[in-house]
């Protein structure tokens, strides 16, 4: 059913859909079968919704990244957004143009995914987390309330992140240069557990099965099945 106080310019429309009022759909957009759009909804074009997935109100699918002359780093990106099957992005999450999102993922209320944001099949990128651009996280990952993960990041499969986890991909601030080659955030491997608070550098690698104790500063690598505890982060023990 859609509502007729909604806004809807494209005919790509599955069997099932529910569109609520004051929401606008764009043209181009693909909406498969059973999804249901709340109220204040704001979809722009070449978006595609898989099926069985819900949209809580007042988010925003397909916002155009802008630099607004404050950038370091030229702004880049494809015009689409690719959302798949039983997913629920929650109330005012905001997902920019070029992110594709995979199936049974939710999105919480208030998160932000930028540009260039790949995220795999049953995660969780939980509230009001910031993904930011050019950043890839694997399946059956669970990113906790209020993190942020840094530009250029790489996260693998079935990773844990506790709340109020920071990354930074720039260690030399006072320059205010990008540069492609030293701006990286931390790689996480696959099985990584991250404890609430740490503080995750520039290109470290936490590899793979690593545990990161609660409030670490984690300043460089740490080796597989490894505890690392403290300021700055230190080995504990194998696990």
């Amino acid at each position: 059913m859609i509502n007729k106080l909604a806004v809807v310019e494209t005919d790509q429309i599955g069997v099932h859909v529910s569109i609520g009022e004051f929401s606008i759909v764009r043209k181009n957009v693909k909406i498969g079968n059973n999804v249901i759009i709340h109220p204040h909804v704001i979809i722009e074009e070449n978006a595609i919704i898989g099926d069985d997935t819900e949209i809580f109100p007042g988010t925003y699918i397909g916002k155009t990244p802008k630099g607004a002359g404050a950038t370091a780093r030229p702004i880049e990106f494809k015009k689409e957004v690719k959302i798949g099957n039983n997913c629920a992005v929650g109330p005012n999450a905001v997902i920019f143009y070029d992110v594709e999102i995979g199936n049974n993922t939710l999105i919480g209320d208030g998160a932000s995914l930028r540009e260039g944001v790949i995220i795999g099949n049953k995660c969780l990128i939980s509230r009001y987390v910031t993904v930011n651009y050019n950043t890839k996280i694997g399946s059956n990952t669970k990113i906790m309330d209020l993190c942020h993960i840094t530009g250029n990041c790489e996260i693998g499969n079935n990773v844990f992140i506790s709340v109020l986890v920071s990354t930074t991909n720039d260690n030399i601030v006072k320059e205010r240069l990008y540069e492609d080659n030293r701006i990286i955030g931390p790689k996480i491997e696959d099985d990584v557990t991250i404890g609430a608070s740490a503080s995750l550098l520039p290109n470290i690698k936490i590899s793979k099965g690593a545990f990161v104790g609660v409030g670490s500063v984690v300043t460089k690598d740490v080796q597989e099945n490894t505890l690392v505890i403290g300021v700055p982060a230190r080995v504990i023990r194998k696990i």
